[in-house]
């Protein structure tokens, strides 16, 4: 009996296997028709979109494959995901010409003066941002404010007395005579935060400035100050990159340290 069912188990699987037959050409031609029509209308629109983001500058636009079909940004209220850069190239050459004087639009390539002035916060950063740029400059501008100090002349500098409990004398050297000023005087006493968002407001950076803010009609309770350090930061990191670190070091001194001192 256990024979008889596993023959007539053995038929019926075969019987069945016989039915599924392949489909015919017609059939596969139906199935394979839209698929080749889906691409080639994808791959002519890539390179339709291609071609014309060819012929403009790539600081003005987001690369396709880097949208989404879908934003997951969404906003609590409305009215703060409108927000309005500037994307005027005269506008932001006249705010490079305030800052390094004249000739100063032409410093630094067109690509890398909208890279210097673009905060993460912009288009989710796909057009690039300056945070490396501001991390150099950064490091260029306090080297030079430390310069400073220590080449001013001691009687310029407030006098620091250091008593010792136990009276006794430090080592005195005349080497040392200049390491002795930073007791008086710090570099970030120099290069505040708030005189360099004075700084870039009187150069008009505020209106050139790429950035997303999270309150926008509250500029300072979302971060404007520090977007604004950071992009005279960039600005300098970006000219040491260009021109050598002997013209950062000259811009660092005369257009924004000199400026503090004014």
């Amino acid at each position: 009996m256990a024979l008889n069912s596993s023959r007539s188990a053995l038929t019926s699987a075969c019987k069945a296997l016989g039915q599924c037959r392949p489909p015919t050409q017609a059939v596969a031609r139906q199935l394979v028709a839209p698929m080749r029509q889906f691409s080639t209308s994808s791959s002519r629109r890539s390179e339709a979109e291609e071609e014309e983001n060819s012929e403009r500058p790539r600081w003005s636009y987001t690369p396709e494959r880097m949208k989404m079909p879908f934003s997951i940004n969404v906003p609590k209220k409305a009215h703060r995901s409108t927000w309005k850069c500037n994307d005027k190239p005269e506008v932001l050459d006249a705010m490079y010409k305030r800052f390094l004087g004249s000739g100063g639009e032409t410093m630094l390539p067109e690509e890398i003066k909208w890279l210097a002035i673009t905060h993460k916060s912009f288009d989710q950063g796909r057009r690039g941002f300056n945070t490396r740029l501001a991390y150099f400059g950064r490091q260029i501008l306090a080297l030079e404010a430390t310069r400073s100090i220590l080449i001013a002349p001691k009687e310029s500098l407030p006098t620091v007395k250091i008593t010792d409990d136990f009276g006794r004398e430090p080592f005195d050297h005349p080497a040392l005579a200049n390491i002795d000023k930073l007791n008086a005087r710090q570099p970030q006493d120099i290069v505040h935060k708030d005189k360099l968002a004075k700084l870039a407001r009187e150069i008009g950076l505020p209106q050139v400035i790429r950035w997303k803010p999270r309150l926008p009609e509250n500029l300072e309770g979302s971060g404007i100050t520090v977007v604004l350090n950071t992009t005279i930061y960039a600005i300098i990191g970006a000219i040491s990159l260009q021109h050598g670190a002997e013209v950062a070091a000259r811009v660092a001194r005369e257009r924004v340290l000199k400026r503090f001192q004014a």
